[in-house]
């Protein structure tokens, strides 16, 4: 069975102009240019942030208000529920009259990036009438878990192409990984949209680092069936960067677990996300040595020690684990399809149908 990358290479090769990595390049940098602005704006916050709550523990959400109304929370979940609603819409007519992978913009392509542009700024305006994101009224795990369901996601339909243990793959179905593929655009534009509106447009480190990689997955979410949405290194700084972003919101929170985060991201890409990028052995074992030294001389230190070393396994266990429950689930909602509708009524189709 066609992967999406033999796809781009038998149907995407053209003479056209690589507008797609135009449009990438210009996401990037609409992404650094708002994240800039959301930082300029902060003082006229200022006023809001004085009636803030005290902190209340690992579960609270800080950045949100002591007493919320019907309108804000109707202006969140109503920008929300519009900017997911005609995300997914996007998609679904991708889906239907997209059929190949090109160097070049398609129309909804265009349609897309405008649109979720449009609500980058929305979402920027209501922070400053309203304030509050979603936050008010779901717990911070379900904005942190819509992520890392999303990751795990792309480790389970990049099985085939990279493996998800030093290059070797997992024995999951063909189907499940079909699957995988053909809805994951639905998956990610819900765990990329609900993330982004769970926030007030805040200037903490952890808020502005945490907007630039939700902009960088919202330009990937609008170039589907683009040659440069299945870019190697493209996808993997989608996957990186919650390495970076990880590690400063435990600095910032002032818990001592940043090397849990940095570490144990840096252990799923030794593991998984570096052998897809054709490094060499030398390089690999290069890489490796970096994160072994590194974790030793942090761990060696009185504060931590050996009885901490679990962290290191903490979020790459996490990953496998519910890598592992994801495919099952997919594998059961597969096998109940068949029994209702007939064997093979459940088969996705692989090409052309990605986000």
């Amino acid at each position: 069975m066609a992967t999406i990358e033999t796809a781009v290479k038998t149907r995407g090769k053209s003479d056209q102009p690589r507008t797609d990595i135009r449009a990438m390049w210009w996401g990037v940098g609409f992404a650094f240019v708002f994240t800039a602005i959301i930082f300029i704006a902060g003082p006229l916050l200022d006023p809001v942030r004085a009636t803030l709550l005290p902190d209340q523990g690992p579960s609270w959400y800080y950045w949100k208000l002591a007493e919320p109304t019907a309108i804000t929370r109707l202006s969140v979940w109503g920008l929300y529920a519009a900017h997911q609603v005609i995300w997914w819409g996007l998609i679904w007519y991708a889906q239907r009259r997209v059929t190949k992978y090109t160097a070049g913009l398609h129309g909804v392509n265009v349609a897309a990036l405008g649109v979720n542009a449009l609500f980058v700024v929305l979402h920027f305006v209501q922070t400053h009438i309203w304030y509050d994101g979603l936050a008010q009224d779901v717990s911070i795990f379900s904005s942190q878990g819509s992520v890392i369901l999303m990751l795990i996601w792309i480790m389970l339909m990049e099985n085939n192409r990279r493996g998800a243990i030093v290059g070797k793959r997992l024995p999951i179905g063909k189907r499940v990984i079909s699957f995988a593929r053909k809805y994951h655009g639905y998956v990610f534009a819900w765990a990329i949209c609900y993330t982004f509106w769970y926030h007030p447009m805040e200037t903490t480190n952890g808020h502005l680092l945490g907007f630039f990689y939700t902009f960088l997955l919202i330009v990937q979410g609008s170039l589907f069936l683009t040659r440069i949405h299945v870019n190697k290194w493209w996808m993997l700084a989608q996957e990186i960067i919650v390495l970076a972003h990880g590690t400063i919101v435990a600095i910032v929170q002032g818990n001592n677990l940043w090397p849990m985060f940095f570490f144990g991201f840096f252990g799923v890409f030794i593991l998984v996300q570096m052998h897809g990028l054709g490094l060499s052995n030398r390089v690999k074992w290069l890489i490796f040595a970096v994160y072994a030294i590194g974790a030793a001389v942090v761990y060696i230190q009185p504060e931590r020690g050996i009885t901490k070393v679990w962290q290191l396994v903490a979020i790459p266990g996490i990953y496998y684990i519910v890598m592992i429950v994801l495919a099952l689930l997919i594998a059961i909602g597969i096998w109940a399809y068949d029994r209702i509708r007939g064997k093979g009524a459940a088969d996705p189709t692989p090409i052309g149908t990605g986000d």
